[in-house]
């Protein structure tokens, strides 16, 4: 008898899920080397910030650096490596990034040093008195030959170049309501003058500033509901800014459109001084005699434009006047400011007896 042998194979299999582990740790494996690599990036760059190239102290000489609104710290230090203010930008980065005030450098023109260390320039664009500027105040109520000399003061520039521009003041962004007339649209401030600053960008920065308060008390729209054009507002402003102290100025304001109600001349000296560029306290005959649209002894109505630049209360008081029937005051007291109101033209004559006794 013959006998058929089958073969058999036999296959050996591992315990089940020994596959997905392996998997499992080559995901692990993988993820730790990223790892590793995001560190070993990270130690190079916080060692080249740490070993960039940097001077040692606090430099020589002097150098203007400027600085513009929305430089972040790389644009920086870009700009003081090429000033050589300091060794490399990267130094500088390093050194501003860790400090806690690195990130409060202010726009401006800073005087610097040649070849400082990148603490040593960091420190000096945080320090205040580091930063060059000319700080010029226009007074509330200036007139606007009187401020452009203050101008011309503060920068350096002649007093022909900002004539020359406020002759011809399309450059300047003046209102539409204000025509061609500057004045009463050079804000009252105190500007920081940078070097380097033009006339125009003096100038146009004013107005801007003007823009700015006349937005606040919202002339545009608030004008109509006390029947005036913005620059009537303006106008109307300026004589308030010009005849009283804040605390009459709503007053001042209300006698004043009570007079343009009736058709009654304003009979303001204000205005009158505003031809003479002066300041006089009393008029004399020959004073109030001048032709002029300006005279309002003469000439009904408000005169054709502002005779300084006000300030936002004067604004808002326009816009916002005070109930009275008053058509008559009077600044009784030179020396306190006092100012007394009525609508009786015999009471006015006592309030200027009063003046006159307190030396007006």
């Amino acid at each position: 008898m013959s006998q058929l042998g089958l073969g058999m194979t036999t296959v050996t299999q591992g315990p089940r899920g020994s596959g997905r582990r392996r998997g499992g740790l080559a995901v692990l494996l993988a993820f730790g080397v990223v790892l590793g690599l995001i560190a070993v990036v990270v130690l190079v760059v916080v060692r080249w910030f740490a070993t960039s190239p940097d001077y040692v102290g606090n430099g020589h000489g002097e150098v203007i650096v400027q600085i513009r609104i929305g430089d972040n710290l790389d644009t920086i230090g870009q700009t003081l490596e090429k000033s050589d203010v300091v060794r490399s930008g990267s130094a500088f980065v390093g050194v501003a990034a860790a400090d806690p005030n690195g990130q409060n450098i202010q726009p401006g023109s800073y005087k610097l040093h040649f070849q400082m260390s990148a603490a040593a320039a960091l420190s000096l664009l945080l320090d205040p008195a580091a930063r060059i500027s000319s700080r010029v105040t226009i007074p509330e109520g200036l007139r606007l030959d009187s401020t452009v000399k203050l101008l011309a003061k503060a920068t350096g520039l002649p007093v022909a170049t900002f004539d020359a521009l406020l002759a011809q003041p399309g450059p300047l962004g003046l209102p539409a309501y204000a025509g061609t007339n500057p004045e009463g649209f050079l804000f009252p401030a105190t500007y920081d003058v940078e070097p380097g600053n033009t006339a125009l960008g003096v100038l146009t920065a004013m107005v801007k500033r003007f823009d700015q308060s006349a937005t606040k008390v919202d002339i545009a729209h608030r004008a109509a509901a006390v029947h005036l054009t913005p620059y009537q507002v303006v106008v109307l402003a300026s004589i308030v800014q010009a005849e009283g102290t804040p605390a009459d100025f709503s007053k001042i304001a209300r006698t004043i459109m009570n007079r343009l109600a009736i058709k009654m001349k304003l009979q303001l000296n204000s205005t009158v001084n505003y031809i003479l560029k002066n300041g006089k306290a009393q008029l004399s005959t020959r004073d109030i005699a001048i032709r002029s649209p300006y005279n309002t002894y003469l000439v009904t109505g408000l005169p054709p434009g502002p005779i300084n630049s006000p300030g936002e209360a004067a604004l808002d008081a326009v816009l916002a006047p005070a109930a009275g029937n008053w058509l008559y005051f009077v600044t009784t007291n030179p020396a306190t400011g006092e100012t007394k109101f009525t609508n009786s033209y015999a009471t006015f004559l006592t309030f200027k007896a009063e003046l006159k006794a307190n030396g007006g």
